[in-house]
């Protein structure tokens, strides 16, 4: 792989990671409510799922699914079925929010183990896994700036290690932009309003998912 050719990926990656998709949302989200120190547990668990799911487009998989389409659409809905339940939460927890921030520890509104950094992560893995596509679309990409003649495993490094530092630049600038979100809008009002409208776009996103067609 040559530098015009990584360059190339690069630019590619960087505009397709600042797309704002299921992951950034959730990661802006988290950064209004809980901080951007705190959010680093949700960019962290999007991350291992897109490493796993790029993992698995390496192995071939990418194409099993594609050969398989009941395979890939059954994925696909229970995907958009958790992207679906959790905006349902999201704005049924609407209902109770004083401000944009997390309640204090001991809070009644909402119990301490949703906003563990173990519980954050947990949401972010199972946000970014919920999309297949992102199996096929790995499968489409990084074939196409892979050379035969060079080494594939140290190219493949190369790409992943390229789109992992692109991807969290992209999660700590969106987690950024958030966590200032948060400090600048308080009072009930704009938190109701706020996870309303992340909880309708992430209705909207299973809603669109769910409505795919290959």
């Amino acid at each position: 792989m040559n530098l015009h050719t990584w360059l190339l990926y690069a630019l590619t990656v960087g505009l397709i990671s600042a797309i704002p998709g299921p992951n950034m949302l959730l990661v802006m989200s988290h950064g209004a409510r809980h901080g951007l120190r705190r959010s680093t547990a949700t960019m962290a668990g999007c991350m291992t799922a897109l490493l796993i799911m790029i993992s698995i487009s390496a192995a071939g998989l990418g194409v099993f699914l594609q050969a398989w389409p009941a395979l890939f659409d059954a994925l696909r809905l229970l995907g958009a079925a958790y992207l679906i339940y959790l905006g349902i939460k999201t704005w049924q927890a609407a209902a109770h929010a004083k401000t944009l921030a997390a309640p204090p520890t001991g809070s009644a509104e909402q119990p301490r183990s949703l906003h563990t950094p173990g519980a954050l992560y947990r949401n972010g893995f199972l946000v970014a896994s919920s999309n297949p596509k992102a199996i096929l679309f790995a499968a489409a990409l990084l074939p196409q700036f892979m050379s035969p003649t060079a080494h594939g495993l140290l190219q493949f490094v190369v790409l992943v290690c390229t789109f992992a530092t692109i991807e969290v630049s992209w999660y700590f600038i969106y987690a950024g932009f958030g966590s200032r979100l948060g400090k600048l809008l308080r009072g009930a009002k704009v938190a109701r309003a706020f996870q309303r409208a992340t909880g309708g776009i992430f209705v909207g996103f299973g809603a669109a998912m769910a409505a795919f067609h290959r």
